[in-house]
């Protein structure tokens, strides 16, 4: 009861305080200072309803509508056209034949023949060739009265095969030859001397060879030549040459390992000219085995291939054999892209002479020869070639050779003493004279393509020759030039020329005399003047298969000698037929 007493004794007070407080009229005034900054704020907007809902009486209400589609397919017979790119306007390849004959016939009764033909089979993974080549001349030169036809014939039939990953082949050649020993000027000897002379020389030659080329393995090819090379004069001469060759790779380098079995051997029925008997054959047989092994380093513009020539070589005829150690280092570095590329190299080789590579350089040797290897000690030459602009191309180069046993072509000496079968006893023939040589030479070449239709080449050689004997390097000039040009006038005309300049040469003319030591026999040094030869052929195309051809040779008509008393022929002409064909 106390609880609720004092509760409601508090709310009549409060309520009396309060009516009090309204019977008050004035409450005083007082002044208040409020210091704020204006800080206006901007409250959002209300957006209006896009669509406002509206509340019309007198708005009319949409009816609901129902429909359906009845789709009908409807055939088109429109078809959008393709678009085609155009294409650039090209000259269409020329077509290819399987066969190729060519004759000509000209002045001093020269002939040319040509022809060659090649089959395909099992989609070109098979090849046949064949080809036979023919030139002669049946001509006499004014200034000697000799024959002096010659002609050359060769027949050579080949078969490759060739497979994804190695190719292989074989071929069989023939060749005969004719040349007489012609040397010798008119009045030297008198009619009755010459009457039983007997100048005429042939060549025979039988040769087979075959090569195999193998991807992804050691073995990497072998080349192997069989030789049978033989002459009027019952000379014969054998070669077999085995080259094989290994490829391993030694980490990021590639080691090459090239080796060679050389063999040749043959007799000659007759002594040398320095002798004034004809007793005793010259019988030689020469072998030896060389292996090659080089590391071919590649980094970035460099090249460089170090190895050495390890080389034994024996001479069977006197049991005699030599062990040789050759340098075969060579290198390239492009100083600037194509334009610059510097070369250079240190090599050396036991190079196997033969009685066939000397009557390939000169026909008019006798068949009295000494056949020994050359010990090229070492070669060493530096160069640059590269591009001067984008058509023009050089080359050039210095060299300074050490060579022991150089073979060099010396005119036999006049040896009336002897009556061998052949006439080449007269001054009118040429041994090999070995001497140990030094060669200090300069090569430079220049070539020029004007445009994809003119081509133009420019070469020269000067060489100085240092010998042991102190003689000179009998009939190898000192200077060498040659300039050739290709020129297609147009589709249906082309020519070409070639010019090429021989320094002086010098020769030794001697006696041969009884019981006397050949570099005692009366003899006097001829020196040969140098010569300037031209030579031009002019062509015309009726169609892709037949054209006809000129050429002229020795255009100047110098009657100069290429070798001491062997002059040539003068201004020679030919004209023929070419015509292509598939057979």
């Amino acid at each position: 009861m106390f609880k609720s007493y004092l509760l409601f004794s508090i709310i009549v007070l409060s309520l009396f305080g309060v009516v009090q407080a309204q019977k008050t009229d004035d409450i005083g005034t007082e002044t208040v200072t409020v210091v704020k900054p204006y800080s206006p704020t901007v409250s959002d907007a209300f957006k209006i309803k896009s669509v406002p809902s509206l509340n019309d009486s007198i708005v009319l209400q949409k009816k609901p509508i129902t429909y359906s589609i009845f789709s009908v397919p409807v055939a088109s017979t429109f078809t959008p056209a393709k678009g085609q790119a155009s294409r650039v306007e090209k000259t269409p390849p020329p077509t290819l034949y399987n066969s190729y004959a060519s004759v000509g016939l000209g002045n001093f009764n020269n002939a040319l023949v040509d022809f060659y033909t090649s089959r395909e089979f099992n989609r070109g993974e098979d090849l046949l060739d064949f080809g036979l080549s023919h030139h002669s001349s049946r001509g006499n030169i004014d200034s000697t009265p000799l024959e002096t036809d010659f002609y050359d014939t060769k027949f050579d039939v080949s078969y490759a095969k060739k497979d994804r990953d190695r190719d292989w082949g074989a071929s069989i050649g023939l060749q005969h030859q004719q040349y007489n020993w012609y040397g010798i000027e008119r009045g030297t000897f008198t009619e009755a001397q010459l009457a039983g002379v007997d100048e005429q020389q042939n060549y025979f030659n039988a040769e087979a060879k075959a090569h195999l080329n193998l991807e992804d393995s050691f073995f990497k090819s072998g080349k192997i030549l069989l030789r049978r090379f033989w002459d009027a004069v019952e000379s014969g001469e054998n070669r077999v040459l085995l080259e094989p060759s290994i490829e391993l790779p030694i980490t990021e380098e590639l080691v090459t390992i090239n080796t060679k079995l050389d063999y040749v051997g043959g007799t000659f029925k007759n002594e040398s000219l320095n002798n004034t008997g004809n007793t005793q054959e010259i019988n030689y047989g020469l072998f030896q085995v060389s292996v090659n092994p080089s590391l071919l380093v590649l980094r970035d513009d460099l090249t460089l291939n170090l190895g050495a020539n390890f080389v034994y070589g024996t001479d069977l005829e006197n049991n005699a054999g030599n062990f040789y150690i050759y340098p075969a280092v060579t290198a390239s570095y492009r100083v600037l892209d194509e334009q610059v590329i510097a070369y250079g190299g240190l090599e050396g080789q036991l190079r196997q002479n033969s009685y066939y590579d000397f009557v390939n350089s000169n026909p008019y040797v006798s068949p009295t020869l000494d056949i020994q290897p050359t010990d090229r000690q070492y070669e060493a030459y530096a160069g640059l070639k590269g591009q001067l602009f984008s058509n023009v191309g050089y080359n050039v180069k210095g060299s300074y050779t050490a060579e022991n046993r150089l073979p060099l072509f010396l005119l036999n000496p006049q040896n009336l003493a002897r009556d061998d079968e052949k006439g080449y006893n007269l001054g009118n023939s040429f041994q090999v004279f070995y001497d140990d040589v030094k060669t200090l030479g300069i090569f430079a070449e220049l070539n020029i393509d004007v445009n994809r239709n003119f081509t133009l080449g420019l070469n020269a050689e000067v060489y100085d020759y240092t010998t042991e004997t102190d003689n000179p390097a009998w009939n190898l000039p000192n200077l060498k030039g040659s300039l050739f040009m290709d020129y297609q006038i147009s589709d249906k005309w082309f020519m070409g020329a070639n010019l090429f300049f021989v320094g002086e040469r010098e020769d030794l003319v001697a006696t041969a005399q009884p019981n006397t030591p050949a570099n005692l026999f009366p003899s006097s040094i001829v020196t040969l003047e140098s010569f300037f030869d031209a030579n031009a052929h002019l062509g015309y195309r009726f169609n892709e298969q037949l054209s006809v051809f000129a050429k002229a040779s020795n255009i100047a008509n110098n009657n100069y000698q290429r070798w001491s008393n062997f002059q040539v022929q003068g201004f020679q002409a030919l004209a023929g037929v070419s015509y292509k064909f598939d057979f």
